[in-house]
């Protein structure tokens, strides 16, 4: 009982963080020069960061619904939506590939994010076939770690303004948030899958 209202809690945050960080996203999609300049200034802003804000907001607002168990029976409902998750990441992943190399940050920022994006359409492209070859445990092993990193959207606005009140100016906390932002998210992922399977092992 305690765990199941724990689990809730956490998607309930989660969910709520999303949809926030989700709508944020498609407000800023047409108007990217309102992000500000340090962004903006980016070589390759034009048209790729629209691009990556759309993808990487829609994927947001779509995935934690995809956890709930109640929309996973509804097989088409899931299997639709999973697709328009899929084709969010990929675009977001690769819109999000091209503008590492335009950051004005320093090649720390430019590998960081650059080394996300790859991954982030590799764990989705995992998931998708999976899901098309009908192994449904490996399907929903991959989407959960693509949701670590489409969550790492989340998790960058959270410690930005972390940074900032800690002292750091906005240049030194948004390099540190090219990793910190999907790195820790990814490693939350793999010791929680691994502990799924530890305990599936021991019931076995």
């Amino acid at each position: 009982m305690t765990r199941t209202i724990l689990n809730r809690s956490l998607w309930g945050l989660a969910a709520f963080l999303s949809v926030g960080v989700a709508g944020y996203a498609w407000y800023f999609a047409p108007h990217v020069q309102d992000l500000g300049p340090q962004i903006v200034a980016n070589l390759f802003a034009r048209p790729w960061l629209a691009m990556h804000v759309a993808g990487a907001g829609t994927a947001l607002m779509v995935a934690c619904f995809q956890f709930l168990p109640a929309l996973r029976r509804r097989r088409t409902v899931h299997r639709w939506l999973g697709r328009f998750y899929s084709v969010a990441c990929i675009a977001g992943g690769a819109a999000g590939f091209v503008l590492a190399f335009g950051t004005t940050a320093g090649p720390v920022a430019a590998a960081g994010f650059g080394l996300l994006a790859p991954i982030w359409i590799y764990t989705t492209v995992q998931g998708w076939l999976a899901a098309r070859q009908r192994r449904f445990d490996e399907h929903r092993r991959w989407m959960i770690r693509s949701f670590s990193l489409t969550f790492a959207a989340v998790t960058l606005r959270l410690y930005l303004p972390i940074g900032i009140m800690s002292g750091l100016s906005f240049e030194q906390i948004y390099v540190a948030t090219a990793w910190i932002s999907w790195v820790p998210n990814l490693l939350i992922a793999e010791l929680y899958l691994r502990r799924q399977s530890l305990r599936a092992t021991a019931v076995a």
